[in-house]
């Protein structure tokens, strides 16, 4: 441990991306008000931020996400309805979203210029304070949140951490790739580079880099000078490489299952899963799913 370690408080939610893989149900929604159930997958995130001790939740946003605060703002209409005819269950869901003293921010991304760019512009509301950022269309069940593991590891490490999981060999090219030396407990790699979605051949691992990280605020001034990358956007990944350069950073392998919903097959496995673990909906699922003619 290098230091004393603080508290990470924030959670950066890039959410200004197009969805054009769910087109043409993300032509006037975004894809991350898409359900898995009953709850958009942005619900699902931020509720893993808050479970994790996160207060600030700050999404950067785009053109058409206006869905998005509405969400997590109060609905005086529905709720008022809702009173009126004494449907107090269904009143407590939508005034429990997220806790009352949990703080929402809400960023403009006025250029699309990737994932990199997207979290620069939360700088100015992150401060010089460690922060997490979670991608809303990568979701992992578990038992303990994926961001909760993450900050207890942050708590040890006082480093930026990436979470990662195995990848088969010939999906390497679809991910940010780590380079490094796992570390005793066979859950953490000290990392010497990632390379962003390198050819399935020439892969340094088979770790791949999802949706989780828990970064220093260095991170910033890094991605103010980092050029365009893949795709012609700004990675996050060559900012993270970059800053491994100059101080300890660390790669965790979490324990749970995660979904792709940021494409379709994904998203129905997703679904399906979720669904077997709802309260009201496993029993009668199970049995429909058993009685399927799958020939």
């Amino acid at each position: 441990m290098n230091m004393k370690s603080r508290k990470i408080k924030s959670a950066v939610f890039p959410v200004a991306g197009m969805g054009t893989r769910f087109l043409p149900a993300t032509k006037a929604s975004p894809k991350e008000m898409l359900p898995i159930v009953d709850k958009p997958l942005i619900q699902y995130a931020a509720e893993e931020a808050v479970d994790a001790g996160i207060e600030n939740l700050i999404f950067i946003t785009g053109r058409n996400k206006f869905s998005i605060p509405n969400h997590f703002d109060k609905a005086y209409e529905i709720e008022t309805e809702l009173e009126r005819r004494n449907k107090k269950s269904e009143l407590e869901l939508v005034q429990n979203i997220i806790p009352n003293n949990i703080n929402c921010i809400y960023i403009r991304q006025s250029q699309a210029l990737g994932l990199g760019h997207a979290v620069l512009c939360s700088k100015a509301a992150v401060g010089d304070n460690p922060f997490a950022v979670i991608l809303a269309d990568d979701m992992i069940l578990s038992s303990k949140g994926c961001l909760s593991q993450m900050v207890e590891r942050y708590d040890d490490l006082n480093s930026s951490i990436v979470a990662v999981e195995k990848v088969e060999k010939n999906l390497l090219h679809k991910y940010g790739i780590i380079d490094g030396t796992v570390n005793k407990n066979n859950k953490d790699w000290s990392l010497s580079n990632i390379v962003e979605k390198p050819d399935n051949d020439n892969a340094p691992s088979n770790m791949g880099v999802v949706g989780r990280y828990i970064l220093n605020p260095s991170i910033f001034n890094i991605l103010e000078k980092t050029q365009k990358g893949a795709g012609g956007e700004i990675q996050l990944t060559d900012a993270i490489a970059t800053q491994i350069l100059n101080e300890d950073v660390f790669a965790y392998e979490f324990e749970g299952k995660r979904f792709d919903c940021g494409n379709k097959l994904g998203f129905l496995e997703a679904t399906i899963q979720y669904g077997l673990n709802h309260n009201e909906l496993s029993n009668d699922l199970k049995e429909y799913l058993r009685n399927l003619n799958l020939d």
